[in-house]
């Protein structure tokens, strides 16, 4: 059987079926050589006296075990499908998810990516683990280098997963190797890219280890607000590590560290041709026209830095597993105006900084009872502590018109917060065909508000042949704001300047409740095709959105007064010995009304509209298509891929807010590789891509609709030239 290595997998099965299909398509079982019995624990251990030979496979299966998917929608990303795309595992993280079906681009001022019509309210575990929440900018703390594969989970979930429920990113990571060894690459492209990474892995005795770390620059490392090829003022630096340590204390047990860094640095990229708003003493006079300070010249920079760190505890004893972790988390940013072109054009210079720092736990057990019944259960526990510093700039009112030498207001605040999560259920095996997994959650949040709920959750599973699976699922979710995003505006201090807000009241957001239904199914043609269709349902309460409402680049959530989003999801995948493709097609629509929360950020008009209309949330795309191809030549490895999309909401002047889209766009993207195996300095690939070969000009987002700042171009045509080096 052979599966190409472009494509990633779409299943619904048992977790048993789930895992042989894996192996078979990924290679973690190898055909050819069964017939061939492995060494056994004691034989390899006596060879190598150690005793980590079996244990990384038996202590990943029994985790795996501890978090099933059973009647969810789950697409499954290895290594052979991030190696096609075409910046290899230099890839931004977000840009591998947007292959996905459900997944819609946006600005990294906006999110980056939206699954099934949510804003934000991703959930990232590695390795099992739930990462706590930092604050969301323009960088990804996760870098595609430590991936080993990713499940993309989405649909009606079970009972370990809550608050963040839009999508499930699991991600298992590279780990250590008997054999010690690293790879050491460059990236070089267009618009001044250069990225240099390395990687390291071993092991000694018990002890594993990898480790990553890459350096990235680039001249366009926010989106361009003109549709010019060469944005101005949009330098970036990033830099990312990770350390994934495991010490195996027997073949059942073993403790593991986690541990991640990034640090970003951003220009903001200028828009020219601004007119001024304002008069600044020395500097502007709007009644005459004077204005010595162009827009093209405004130097705003943004910082970003994230840390984390997990350590935990896994042990196997017999049916039974378990998984205990402890973890630590920092995160910031701080946004840095030009004071002078801020104040010229927006009346109001800030420098924002919001910083949050977590501590919690989190224990995942499975108990199987019998062959029908297994049980599982845990908890997750997190203390937050958040704080927003905002020193502004602002002109004082006379009259309601503003004066020309502005005034200092400083907002400050901070908050301990804490979530608390208990779970139960049970995967009831009715037949050989039926799986009934069914269980029950609790949350609690405690900080700007004192919510909780209870919420089931009921999934099954039914085989109606051996090509044929089907799945429905109803989940009731409970999704707190993130309480770094919350700032405590006091809205009473910028009264009577260029700062005052529109709406003098603005109520704490709410937690989100939904109702979400789900049903699919997966259908194999024959041995190269397999059709894929899934359609979900949510009703929702309290529906959360965020927006960028001031100048800092930074989201800040609101609240609709209820809403719903409902969609369809088709995937085909084909397969053949020396190629492969794929095709997925998404429909969306999701509308909300009455805005309850963060008034404050909104005109009046835009208030009483909403307050009795049904509006398209911001980031509504109701059609998006991705689909891609590749093929093996000997050394040489050909895929390309298109995305797109039929435009995000924008309002146009004098209509009502979010009532069109954008223009719909299509890009095209190549890649080619070329391998040679054991030279004198290990196995070297060399690499070329173009990514929107036509330099097709598309606009993301045009500065308009509700909670949107400036407007974003996608990137122009881009060559990427890449080497590296395995020893």
């Amino acid at each position: 059987m052979h599966c190409s290595p472009f494509i990633f997998k779409r299943h619904r099965l048992s977790l048993a079926i789930a895992g042989a299909l894996a192996s078979l398509c990924f290679g973690q079982l190898h055909a050819a050589n069964v017939d061939i019995p492995p060494p056994s624990a004691e034989d390899a251990a006596a060879a190598d006296n150690t005793i980590v030979i079996t244990a990384p496979e038996r202590l990943k299966s029994a985790r795996i075990e501890m978090m099933p998917n059973i009647g969810t929608t789950v697409y499954e990303i290895d290594r052979h499908m991030i190696d096609n795309l075409g910046q290899g595992d230099s890839t931004p993280f977000d840009d591998v998810l947007l292959r996905m079906p459900g997944v819609v681009q946006d600005s990294k001022a906006s999110g980056s990516i939206h699954v099934r019509d949510d804003h934000g309210n991703v959930q990232y575990r590695i390795n099992g683990v739930e990462l706590p929440e930092g604050i969301s900018g323009f960088g990804q703390s996760i870098d595609t280098r430590f991936v080993e594969n990713i499940d993309f989970v989405t649909g009606a979930l079970p009972a370990q997963y809550g608050l963040r429920t839009a999508g499930i990113i699991d991600i298992q990571t590279k780990e250590g190797n008997v054999t010690p060894g690293g790879r050491l690459s460059m990236q070089v492209g267009s618009n001044n890219y250069v990225e240099p990474a390395l990687e390291l892995f071993g092991s000694s005795g018990a002890l594993t280890y990898f480790l990553s770390g890459s350096y990235l620059q680039n001249a366009i490392g926010i989106e361009n607000p003109t549709a010019s090829k060469n944005p101005i003022h949009d330098e970036t630096h990033q830099s990312k590590s990770f350390g994934n340590i495991s010490y195996f204390l027997n073949d059942d047990s073993r403790l593991s560290l986690l541990f991640g860094t990034y640090d970003g640095r951003f220009q903001i990229p200028n828009n020219p041709d601004q007119t001024a708003q304002f008069s600044l003493t020395g500097y502007s006079d709007i009644t005459s026209g004077i204005n010595t300070v162009p827009s093209a010249t405004l130097n705003e920079q943004q910082t970003e830095e994230n840390r984390y760190v997990v350590l935990s505890y896994q042990k196997t004893l017999g049916n039974l597993n378990f998984q205990f972790s402890g973890y630590h988390q920092f995160s910031e940013i701080l946004f840095s105006p030009d004071v002078v072109g801020d104040l010229i054009y927006n009346g109001i210079a800030t420098e924002a900084m919001r910083s949050s720092s977590s501590n919690g736990l989190q224990f995942d057990s499975s108990y199987k009872i019998n062959a029908e019944h297994t049980l599982r259960g845990g908890f997750a526990y997190n203390r937050q502590y958040t704080q927003s510093n905002n020193n502004s700039q602002v002109f004082p009112l006379s009259s309601g018109i503003p004066g020309s030498d502005p005034v200092t207001v400083i907002d400050n605040s901070a908050k301990l917060g804490t979530t608390s999560s208990y779970y139960v259920q049970d995967q009831w095996t009715l037949s050989k065909q039926l799986t009934f997994n069914y269980g029950l959650r609790y949350d609690q949040v405690s900080a700007y508000i004192q919510e909780n709920q209870w919420s089931p959750r009921l999934n099954l599973s039914f085989k109606a042949s051996d090509d044929t699976t089907w799945h429905a699922g109803y989940s009731r979710y409970f999704t707190p704001p993130a309480q770094e995003l919350l700032s405590q505006n006091s809205i009473d201090k910028y009264v009577n300047t260029s700062g005052e807000a529109q709406v003098a009241n603005s109520d704490p957001v709410k937690a989100e409740r939904t109702n979400y239904f789900d049903i699919g199914v997966t259908h194999k043609v024959n041995a190269q095709l397999s059709l894929t269709a899934d359609a979900y349902f949510k009703q929702i309460t309290n529906l959360l959105d965020e927006g960028q409402f001031g100048q800092a680049l930074i989201l800040t959530p609101f609240n609709y007064a209820k809403g719903y989003a409902k969609g369809l999801e088709l995937s085909g995948i084909y397969n053949e010995k020396n190629w492969g493709a794929f095709l997925n097609v998404s429909i969306q629509k999701a509308q909300a009304t009455d805005i309850i929360s963060g008034q404050a950020t909104f005109s009046p008009d835009e208030l009483a509209y909403i307050a009795n209309h049904y509006v398209y949330l911001d980031h509504d795309q109701t059609f998006s298509v991705t689909g891609g191809a590749n093929t093996r030549i000997g050394q040489y490895k050909l895929s390309g891929d298109v995305i797109y999309g039929s435009g995000l909401r924008n309002t146009p002047p004098e209509a009502a807010p979010n009532s069109a889209s954008l223009p719909d766009y299509i890009t095209a993207n190549a890649n080619l590789t070329r391998n040679w195996n054991k030279t004198a300095i290990g196995s070297i690939e060399g690499r070329i891509a173009v990514i929107n070969i036509f330099d097709r000009s598309y606009l993301l987002r045009d500065g308009t609709g509700i909670g949107v700042g400036a407007p974003q171009y996608g990137a122009r045509r881009t060559l990427f030239v890449g080497i590296s080096t395995s020893f």
